[in-house]
C-alpha cells in the first residue's frame, strides 16, 4: 500500500516531494540522492529533481517506501 502525501498545489517537483517527506536532512543530500539513486515515478527510473509529480502518481524510494501524491481539497 502506499503513503498519501498531501499537496496543496497543482503539482510539486520531485526534489520538493522529498524534501517534504523529511527522509533526508538537507536540500543538498535530496539533489545527491536523486542523482546517484533516483527515484521511480510512474514506474520510470527518474534522476530529474525538477520532475514535476501531479496528483495520482505514485512514487518509489529505495529504502523509504511507496507514496501517492493526494491535492488536498
Amino acid at each position: 500500500m502506499h503513503e498519501e502525501v498531501q499537496i496543496q498545489t497543482d503539482y510539486i517537483t520531485l526534489g520538493q516531494f522529498i524534501k517534504l517527506l523529511n527522509i533526508l536532512d538537507s536540500g543538498g543530500m535530496v539533489k545527491a540522492f536523486i542523482q546517484d539513486v533516483g527515484a521511480v515515478v510512474n514506474g520510470e527510473l527518474e534522476h530529474r529533481r525538477g520532475r514535476k509529480l501531479y496528483p495520482e502518481d505514485i512514487i518509489e524510494i529505495e529504502e523509504f517506501g511507496s507514496y501517492i501524491v493526494k491535492k488536498e481539497a
